[in-house]
């Protein structure tokens, strides 16, 4: 059973009137059979309700947040979903790519946000002040490390019957987000693997150690990451992840690419201040 609603204000004495759900413009049936009606009654409702319309990418495709709320109404609803742990089931409808990984817990998170209240009005027909939006998603679980890599590390995480892929970020570097994952998220390493041998000998480096890193552009970010991801759920199949990540990057959004192209900007701005530092400490030197 849900806890009944918080009213602002009320904590301090005052009597407010809570926030009501408004009248659904259409039938259950009509929005799960009507594509059309759905969306029209989806973003009246977000206006209505003053949140923001959004349509979420997974996978680097636009989630059909109509089928999601067909598919979930179907089952019974949010709460029979969960219960029931049917989020893996919902998953397989959408047919996701084997490189989209944790897509059972992205669609709770997007359903939550934008179609739990929405459920409320047009399936369960609630005209009662709303229900609080359920909680954080938590939970136990056991994982181990498969990889590691200079900001965090690729794990293998067991819920149920179902493993997850992902990656786990050291708290100072704060993700890829972060603009401090340029300065530090540059090598990737097989974690506690053993040097590989072959038969050619390995060219030595040679060159000046001190000097800057190359800069490298928004695409090297997202290959290394996605390479790291890759390589933890294929290990088998390394001859395949060029032609895998170049189809993920071209299926990216313009504002999901638009995120590792400022990484490659803010490392490019990077090198060309080690570059300058670098040749001051050259001409230095040579002038003693």
């Amino acid at each position: 059973m849900r806890p009944n609603p918080v009213i602002p204000g009320a904590e301090n004495g005052v009597e407010l009137e809570s926030k009501r759900y408004p009248s659904p413009l259409a039938s259950h049936e009509e929005v799960v059979k009507n594509a059309s009606v759905f969306w029209n009654t989806l973003r009246i409702f977000h206006k209505t309700m003053g949140r923001k319309h959004m349509i979420p990418v997974i996978g680097g495709k636009e989630l059909n947040l109509h089928v999601l709320y067909a598919e979930v109404t179907k089952r019974g609803g949010f709460d029979k979903v969960v219960s029931q742990k049917k989020w893996r089931e919902v998953s397989c409808v959408f047919e996701f790519a084997p490189t989209t990984t944790s897509a059972s817990y992205a669609l709770r998170k997007h359903y939550c946000s934008l179609l739990f209240h929405y459920e409320q009005v047009y399936f369960s027909r609630l005209k009662a002040p709303m229900l609080d939006s359920p909680g954080p998603l938590s939970f136990q679980a056991i994982g181990t490390i498969d990889g590691k890599f200079d900001c965090g590390y690729l794990v293998s995480v067991k819920l149920g019957t179902e493993v997850l892929n992902g990656v786990l970020y050291h708290p100072d570097n704060g993700g890829p987000s972060s603009s401090s994952t340029v300065k530090t998220c540059t090598a990737i390493v097989p974690y506690a693997s053993q040097p590989h041998h072959s038969g050619r000998r390995k060219r030595k480096r040679r060159g000046d150690p001190g000097r800057p890193k190359p800069n490298r552009s928004g695409y090297n970010f997202f290959f290394a990451e996605k390479h790291a991801m890759l390589k933890s759920l294929h290990p088998n199949r390394e001859r395949e992840f060029t032609k895998m990540i170049g189809e993920s990057w071209n299926n990216l959004t313009s504002e999901e690419r638009t995120v590792y192209q400022d990484y490659g900007l803010q490392d490019k701005e990077r090198y060309k201040r080690e570059m300058k530092e670098y040749k001051e400490r050259i001409n230095i030197t040579s002038s003693h």
